[in-house]
């Protein structure tokens, strides 16, 4: 099995689809690994999903680092990414390499993401130039929601250029791919054809150079909310319900545990 790598990713570009997903532990990153993924993103969704925060903003540097390390211990071939929470690396030039430098050295991920286009420009340099590969974010930012005013589609109408400058911007500065997320398929089309660098979709429509999901959506794990890019593959919550139920009946009865389940 062998071991998948930035320049390998990169490499990709126009051709094999690159398939990405999210995952926060040992476990699911061990089953996601297994199942062939390209590259795993623990991304900062980890503060809605498994932390119940109400959105991306309170996820720490510590918080990142804890998860992702558990990942990285049950990862053999995919390429792992860790997301830069907010106000990690916003702040100078300093911080942003700082936090980028520890969070690589300590949770074992091979490539950073950072959210924003041309803002960022300058922070994405500074992190390449000292070697540390750097995944770029535009579109969408969810860390930028109360700008946005919600969790809206990016680039439309007008507002296309400046989404063809962002990613313009990214590679320019030496991001190895860049993440669209909730841009108009037309837009992401172009921009997957105008860049040199991977594209990784997300509410971008099918033509972009691959395509990334969060694991607990794919697989049915957070109820009936789900927004309109997401397929859910699965519905693995109903049937963990289905199995707790039954339990709490069989222990309530009687049946469990019963002669097979116990030692003599």
């Amino acid at each position: 099995m062998e071991k998948l790598t930035v320049p390998a990713i990169r490499q990709r570009k126009g051709g094999e689809k690159i398939t990405m997903l999210t995952a926060y532990d040992y476990v699911f990153g061990g089953i996601v690994d297994d199942a062939g993924i390209d590259i795993v993103l623990v991304g900062d969704s980890l503060g809605n999903v498994m932390l119940g925060y109400p959105n991306t903003l309170p996820v720490t540097v510590d918080e990142m680092i804890h998860h992702t390390k558990a990942v990285v211990k049950a990862t053999k071939r995919a390429l792992v990414v860790i997301d830069m929470p907010f106000m990690s690396y916003q702040e100078s030039i300093e911080q942003a390499r700082r936090n980028a430098g520890r969070m690589i050295k300590e949770s074992g991920a091979e490539v950073v993401k950072v959210e924003g286009g041309l803002r960022m420009k300058d922070v994405i340099r500074a992190m390449v130039d000292i070697e540390i590969p750097v995944m770029a974010h535009i579109g969408l930012t969810p860390q930028s929601v109360h700008r946005m005013g919600g969790y809206k589609v990016q680039g439309k109408g007008a507002a296309e250029e400046m989404l063809f400058e962002d990613a313009r911007a990214v590679e320019e500065a030496g991001a190895f791919s860049v993440v669209l997320e909730g841009v108009p398929r037309n837009a992401a089309k172009k921009i997957t054809e105008m860049l040199t660098i991977p594209t990784i979709g997300i509410g971008a429509g099918p033509d972009c150079d691959g395509q990334v999901l969060v694991l607990h959506d794919l697989l049915g794990l957070l109820g009936q909310f789900r927004p309109k890019f997401v397929k859910s593959y699965v519905n693995i919550r109903a049937e963990a319900e289905k199995g707790i139920k039954q339990y709490i009946e069989e222990v309530k009865s009687g049946a469990f545990p019963d002669d097979t389940h116990s030692f003599h």
